[in-house]
């Protein structure tokens, strides 16, 4: 069985990490440490959130705060898999947990056009952030050719519930979206009879 106490520790941190002041800094700094520690050890996702769909990446909810105010994700990238360009209009953080990831960063101009302004390579252990108005607009893609990436991400609402949208590169034309999750379930967090009957 996996043990998932480490999930359980980062969404109870977290939870009091975003009811302090101010928010949005406190989840970038503070919790990107927190993120990277519980991207820094495996073993404790559930193979059912780690599984790769071969069709397209999936996003599996691990935990929605009841307040909305942010949410636990991972992300399972088969081989060659990638995003299109697009955006999150909340905060975010981006641990790798297995794997490696390829991030393009992008701007826009005021005509509404997009240019490549970036790339960078998150490795098994590292964390990213993104904000609205400062890197938003980015494409991600799984960076190895023979394997699944993983990686787990955290936003600043009810991600699969947030209006957002992807984008032409070529021409900027904007298509909104919902993304929903890829599954129905989610983790159970909160049952500790197993590991207090081991102990």
């Amino acid at each position: 069985m996996t043990a998932i106490t480490p999930l359980r520790d980062f969404v109870t941190r977290f939870t009091q990490l975003v009811e302090q002041e101010p928010p949005l800094d406190r989840a970038l700094n503070e919790g990107s440490i927190l993120l990277r520690k519980l991207v820094a050890r495996d073993g404790w996702l559930p193979e059912a959130f780690a599984r790769p769909n071969p069709e397209r990446y999936s996003q599996y909810l691990l935990h929605a705060d009841p307040l909305e105010r942010f949410s636990v994700v991972s992300f399972v990238w088969a081989p060659g898999q990638t995003t299109p360009l697009h955006d999150h209009r909340v905060w975010g953080l981006i641990g790798v947990l297995r794997g490696r990831e390829r991030e393009q960063q992008f701007e826009r101009d005021p005509d509404g056009h997009f240019k490549e302004t970036g790339e960078t390579f998150l490795e098994e252990g590292e964390v990213a952030t993104l904000a609205p108005g400062r890197n938003d607009y980015h494409r991600v893609s799984n960076a190895l050719s023979n394997k699944a990436s993983v990686s787990i991400h955290v936003y600043g609402a009810n991600i699969g519930a947030v209006s957002r949208a992807t984008y032409d590169i070529e021409t900027g034309a904007e298509k909104t979206f919902i993304s929903g999750y890829s599954s129905d379930v989610v983790p159970n967090l909160w049952d500790r009879s197993l590991e207090r009957s081991a102990a």
